[in-house]
């Protein structure tokens, strides 16, 4: 079952605004059984976004100030790197180890003569 409006927040249109957005990073999260605990995860994530999204007309806000005080308000999108990086792993596996090494030497040539097969330095 896809997330609703009400499981993320009260304020219906600011939460229907963090979906939107959650269903361009990870699609999905949307076909998760509802009740799982991915399902739990995702909505938590969610919930964190909802309540961290700036009041509407103030996101823009850079620096305000007035008779030598002034407040700066960081710019940004809706949801953090880790946020985003939470919510697709939601969706995937863990990525595998790589930097192993695969395949082997072929058993002639320069390599096997600077380093024959077998011996101990």
């Amino acid at each position: 079952m896809a997330y609703i409006h009400s499981d993320i927040g009260s304020d219906e249109p600011k939460a229907r605004r963090v979906l939107a957005r959650a269903r361009v990073i990870a699609p999905c999260i949307f076909t998760l059984p509802a009740g799982s605990e991915e399902w739990k995860d995702g909505q938590a994530i969610l919930q964190a976004v909802f309540a961290e999204v700036p009041k509407t007309g103030t996101r823009r806000t850079r620096t305000l100030s007035r008779n030598g005080t002034s407040m700066s308000f960081e710019a940004s999108g809706m949801f953090t790197i880790d946020e985003i990086e939470s919510l697709r792993g939601l969706c995937t596996p863990p990525p595998v180890a790589t930097g192993a090494p695969v395949g082997s030497f072929p058993t002639g040539g320069v390599v096997n003569r600077l380093w024959p097969a077998g011996e101990d330095a």
